[in-house]
């Protein structure tokens, strides 16, 4: 299940039980003839349902959907303003699956924030109307539920996120993989057509690494593959991103860099390679291919595959490939 697709169920869950809550109290403040109370209720079930339903609208975008906080923040506002105008104490226990849902729904930070805007003029109504007693196990009752609730947020969302670069970091050299490059060179690709400015791919590849592996075992082509990287981190801009698509090949995406750019940094990274001196196998040299999107390039086989075809069997060189809407030249 993808993340997408978690979050808007867990979104939809949380605004159905909601939803579900708000209606049973709302029926049994109208049993009771508690009118301003049901008034309340059937304000806020109206806007737990605009939540479930646009969380099924938005589904396809649940990591960016801002109409949560704007559903959210009415929610809480209105329950505040009841708090501060109704004279009902049992009102305030209306704040703990508003708590609760706050945190599902939004991010942390958001959610954390939104809860202490409602938490801290309610903890003060309290202080005010009730004995210091009761409203001080009332607000206990609360900082711990959003504490508690707030800590499995945290978790929950170090652990997505360790598993996503888990899943699009090369456990070896710390580079991103092959499974990533595409759909960042889609953005990317995507993002150049959309703004205009230029975008530049270099392929590189260890020279002679099939005798490297015959001298030195895998271990070494490992090893050197693992330092390569730390260097080629060492070398490329901020902005930049690397890849490592086998055992002697890596891939850098080069955003605003035209081909005069490219060009210079391609031959940095050459010659900044065949000076250095590597831990067992001492001197090694790579191959490069350059390319920079034209006009025409849409979609990311097009350019791997110049950027490829320009840097095969060019040992210890930095070779350019143009790309023309008529013609295809090295």
């Amino acid at each position: 299940m993808t993340e997408t697709r978690l979050r808007t169920w867990t979104h939809s869950i949380g605004y159905g039980l909601a939803t579900l809550f708000i209606i049973s109290l709302a029926l049994q403040n109208l049993r009771f003839g508690f009118y301003e109370l049901f008034y309340l209720a059937a304000g806020m079930a109206v806007l737990t349902l605009a939540g479930l339903t646009y969380t099924f609208l938005c589904r396809r975008h649940q990591l960016s959907a801002p109409g949560h906080l704007i559903i959210l923040s009415g929610l809480n506002s209105g329950l505040l303003a009841a708090i501060l105008t109704l004279n009902s104490p049992g009102i305030v226990h209306w704040a703990m699956p508003l708590l609760v849902l706050n945190l599902l729904v939004l991010p942390l930070r958001q959610g954390v924030v939104l809860s202490l805007l409602l938490l801290l003029p309610t903890s003060a109504v309290l202080l005010l109307q009730t004995p210091v007693a009761d409203a001080v196990t009332v607000i206990a009752g609360l900082l711990a539920l959003l504490t508690a609730v707030s800590l499995y947020t945290w978790h929950y969302d170090h652990m997505a996120q360790s598993a996503e670069d888990l899943a699009i970091t090369d456990p070896v050299t710390g580079a991103h993989n092959a499974r990533f490059l595409d759909e960042t060179l889609q953005k990317e690709i995507s993002r150049a057509i959309a703004t205009g400015h230029p975008l530049s791919v270099i392929d590189l590849s260890i020279d002679y690494a099939d005798e490297v592996a015959d001298l030195h075992g895998k271990a070494g082509v490992q090893n050197l593959f693992r330092d390569m990287t730390e260097h080629l981190f060492s070398v490329i801009r901020a902005g930049d991103t690397l890849y490592t698509l086998n055992d002697s090949e890596f891939f850098l995406i080069l955003p605003f860099t035209p081909e005069e750019g490219v060009r210079v940094i391609a031959e940095r990274i050459r010659r900044t390679i065949a000076e250095h001196q590597w831990p067992v196998v001492g001197k090694a040299t790579v191959s490069l291919g350059c390319t920079t999107r034209g006009s025409g390039d849409t979609r990311t086989d097009g350019l791997r595959k110049r950027a490829h075809d320009a840097g095969k069997d060019r040992v210890s060189a930095a070779r350019f490939h143009r790309f023309t809407p008529s013609s295809r030249t090295s």
